[in-house]
């Protein structure tokens, strides 16, 4: 069940990376953008479990690994992602679910539990490199673009493109399944693994893929508006031929790191596609006061996520059995309901998402509504 809470948490977070675009270019209405993420992302969950194998056995011994250990990291995880929600924060939601796993893995066996090299080449290093590609590719279609079509009336050129967009965004919708919705399957696995219910290096059971799929979709739905805004609003004043631009770029690079294997950050790579828009077109304004802080919490994701995670253990195995689970799980459900109480006394929605930014998350004229997502 904490798994697929965090598959949730990952849909809704995630939302803004394939259609924050859209939404602000206005290429789709808030709500039938995050319906057809939701139902694209819960067939992408079914192209391909490369890289939930990868988390399954690539990054933790399996053999150290307990029941405990697998929820704790699913904590950490969750923690992460609802924090960084409620500030707006586009954060990646696969760091902070890895991180997790592995402070709770050294927390219970310590460093040698972890497979360092795994954890560089599969994760750190395509978090570096991936924003870097998305964001040259980004920036010399966006190039392109303007360059093609510079005698084409800006009215044409932007309905044309805007059109355009609902394929572009239906794209990284479908590469965001293949992606994300199997670092939760990934988590169950290796679950099941420690229970002793599969053997080390099987594959993720249907049941599996189809609830993880499931969880991700409902999430997606829900809408994680105010990521939605930062990632549509606050890094670059997006036209419709720039959202096309970025989005193809996403997808290109989620798909070809989901048949490596390669747990991608889908937040990375359409953060690094859009800042590339900024930078391919001319005259276009690039917040980069809001692109270090996002960098900053990208720093702080694997190492805070993995406190958290390794605490949990500490509380969980201190306490023993059940009990433990039990109290830890208890603290992990008060602080999410505090925290989306608070969320709701400065609400971003479907209804203020496009709000002209001036430099928060939350638009100045936010009115207070029955449901804060």
């Amino acid at each position: 069940m904490t798994a697929l809470a965090f598959d949730f948490t990952n849909g809704f977070h995630d939302t803004g990376n394939a259609m924050a675009t859209s939404i602000a270019t206005g290429a789709l209405p808030p709500k039938i953008a995050v319906a057809l993420s939701g139902a694209l992302n819960l067939v992408g969950a079914f192209l391909s479990l490369s890289v939930a194998a990868t988390i399954a056995s690539g990054l933790v011994n399996t053999h150290l690994v307990t029941l405990t250990v697998v929820f704790a990291g699913l904590v950490g995880g969750i923690t992460w992602n609802l924090l960084t929600w409620f500030f707006g924060i586009p954060s990646s939601s696969s760091h902070a679910l890895i991180g997790g796993v592995i402070g709770a893995t050294m927390a219970a066996a310590g460093s040698h539990g972890v497979k360092w090299h795994g954890v560089v080449s599969k994760v750190i290093i395509p978090a570096g490199l991936s924003p870097v590609i998305a964001g040259l590719i980004a920036t010399c279609g966006t190039y392109l673009v303007y360059r093609l079509s510079r005698n084409v009336p800006d009215g044409t050129r932007n309905h044309g493109f805007r059109i355009g967009q609902i394929g572009s965004a239906s794209l990284v919708s479908l590469a965001h399944g293949t992606n994300d919705a199997q670092k939760t399957m990934g988590v169950i696995t290796l679950a099941l693994i420690a229970n002793g219910t599969l053997n080390s290096g099987d594959q993720a059971p249907f049941w599996v893929i189809l609830s993880c799929a499931i969880a991700i979709s409902a999430g997606t739905y829900l809408g994680g508006w105010r990521v939605i805004r930062t990632l549509g609003k606050g890094l670059v004043e997006i036209d419709s031929p720039q959202g096309m631009a970025a989005e193809s770029s996403s997808a290109a690079t989620i798909l070809l790191s989901s048949h490596f294997g390669y747990s991608l950050s889908t937040t990375h790579v359409a953060t690094g596609s859009i800042l590339g828009t900024g930078l391919g077109r001319k005259g276009a304004e690039v917040r980069w006061g809001v692109a270090g802080r996002m960098a900053t919490a990208w720093l702080l994701t694997l190492p805070a996520a993995g406190l958290v995670g390794a605490i949990c253990y500490w509380i969980a195995d201190g306490i023993g059995g059940t009990a433990g689970v039990v109290v830890v799980f208890a603290i992990l459900v008060i602080a999410s309901v505090a925290l989306y109480l608070q969320a709701r006394k400065t609400p971003v929605s479907h209804h203020n998402v496009n709000a002209e930014w001036d430099g928060t998350v939350v638009p100045a004229d936010a009115k207070k509504e029955p449901i804060a997502a």
